[in-house]
């Protein structure tokens, strides 16, 4: 029988409803030429003066309508236990911006104390794209404080994902590049078709993998290739990526272009109830026989970026 799935909060990738205003206050209003917060209205628009002079461009990341740029799934019936975390974010090709950022670490951190969860599967409804990585142009509107903070709260969400304690599996149906890699990486299992592309490539735009990264990439692949792939910012593609242990199954690709994601279903499926506990003893074991610390500095101090961490 097929798996039935249903919706935890509002559609996938739907549009939250705007705060309704009362129309006959509102034209109350515009009749004597009033914004609702008392400023001057444009003429023949809604728009007030105050609003009309302001330039910066950022205003376009706090407008009141919030799209659902990152979803969940859960699975009922013999996959009963299994959640999709579903990155939606079509126009951006799932780029790392603050709106995606914020809705995975609050979907993630629901996830952290669901005990009916026993797997979760990291996938794109984007097509030929798993996570493009950082949000450039958003980026350029930051300044030096608003990057940091932000760089913080992606190192968060790669923390919130490592330390989740059911098993995570990262399903790479198509391109995987700098933080979207890292994204990956911070699961515990990956999945990918072998048309796929995956890279930390921040040094080829003289910036360093600041999500964790440079850390646990050699985990992965051994310290000399991490090194050699974050020197040269090269991409890889899935069945290369399976050689080097950088995931664990690769597939072809299929017609639906979800191949990857077909095999982690299956792969969640394999995985057994009592996982759980296992994996927060494998956790504790290796960080404490990882010198997390150590692997980052040789990595950083052998590449020179003009101090600058990026995602």
């Amino acid at each position: 029988m097929a798996s039935v799935l249903y919706r935890l909060a509002v559609p996938r990738c739907s549009l939250l409803g705007r705060l309704a205003v009362p129309r006959r206050e509102t034209q109350r209003l515009e009749h004597h030429g009033l914004h609702r917060d008392g400023t001057r209205l444009v003429a023949g628009g809604s728009r007030s003066l105050a609003a009309c002079s302001r330039a910066d461009s950022r205003s376009q990341h706090t407008a009141a309508e919030v799209s659902v740029e990152v979803d969940l799934k859960r699975l009922e019936g013999q996959d009963e236990g299994i959640v999709e975390v579903l990155m939606c974010r079509h126009r951006a090709r799932n780029a790392l911006g603050h709106t995606f950022v914020s809705q995975m670490r609050e979907l993630v951190s629901t996830l952290s104390h669901d005990s009916a969860a026993r797997v979760v599967i990291f996938r794109s409804l984007v097509p030929g794209v798993f996570c493009a990585g950082a949000d450039l142009k958003e980026r350029a509107l930051m300044d030096n404080s608003e990057s940091d903070l932000f760089v913080h709260s992606l190192r968060s969400l790669m923390t919130q994902i490592a330390i989740l304690p059911t098993p995570t599996i990262a399903a790479m149906d198509g391109v995987a590049l700098g933080g979207g890699l890292e994204l990956a990486l911070a699961c515990d299992l990956r999945t990918a078709s072998t048309s796929a592309q995956m890279g930390l490539i921040e040094t080829t735009r003289g910036l360093l993998p600041g999500a964790g990264g440079s850390q646990r990439l050699p985990r992965m692949v051994g310290v000399t290739l991490a090194k050699e792939l974050i020197f040269t910012g090269r991409r890889v593609g899935g069945q290369a990526a399976l050689k080097l242990g950088l995931v664990n199954r690769a597939v072809e690709q299929n017609q639906s272009g979800d191949a990857a994601y077909k095999e982690a279903l299956t792969l969640a499926r394999e995985i057994l109830p009592q996982v759980r506990s296992q994996r927060e003893g494998m956790h504790n074991y290796l960080k404490k026989n990882w010198t997390w610390y150590e692997i980052s500095m040789s990595l950083c101090s052998l590449i020179s970026c003009n101090g600058k961490t990026f995602l």
